[in-house]
């Protein structure tokens, strides 16, 4: 560090500490020529996430983007706040573990669609139809299709989701 003062290269730390909102340390520092007190902030420097979209345009992670989806999702389903924030949590934690500086959208949304998949069969199939782009009720159906294969053993309630769809209250 060099001193703001004389440029001298050679400082000693007289006093350390976290700031108020502990995201950085704020030392005190002495310049070892002229005696010269001075302050410098230590910060943790955040890599940030970019994600590839379809088209090929990259733009920075945007936690708030994936949590409005989510919630649109989950509209008037029983589903609290805390559980779509929590499926938000274990996205972002998914994907700063298995990449470096990048990720695709594909996998992201992958990852929320596994998620909402065992949370709520609505959810799962209103986050699906906008992330998948279904064009027609037939990608509707062929995905109520694999739902009703996977989960035999709830055919009350996979039979209301089919119901709900076709009088379009999905």
């Amino acid at each position: 560090m060099r001193c703001p003062s004389c440029g001298y290269k050679e400082d000693k730390v007289v006093d350390s500490r976290s700031t108020s909102e502990e995201s950085a340390v704020r030392r005190r520092r002495e310049c070892l020529k002229c005696g010269r007190r001075f302050t410098t902030y230590e910060y943790i420097e955040e890599v940030s996430l970019m994600v590839i979209k379809k088209d090929g345009r990259r733009e920075p992670f945007d936690r708030k983007k994936i949590l409005s989806g989510i919630i649109k999702a989950c509209e008037k389903r029983p589903i609290s706040m805390e559980k779509m924030e929590a499926i938000l949590t274990q996205v972002e934690r998914a994907v700063q573990k298995k990449s470096d500086r990048e990720v695709s959208s594909t996998r992201i949304g992958e990852l929320v669609i596994d998620r909402l998949k065992g949370l709520d069969d609505v959810a799962y199939v209103r986050f699906a139809s906008v992330y998948r782009q279904f064009k027609d009720v037939g990608q509707f159906m062929d995905e109520f299709k694999v739902m009703l294969g996977k989960e035999k053993q709830k055919p009350g309630r996979v039979k209301k989701v089919l119901l709900r769809a076709k009088k379009g209250r999905a």
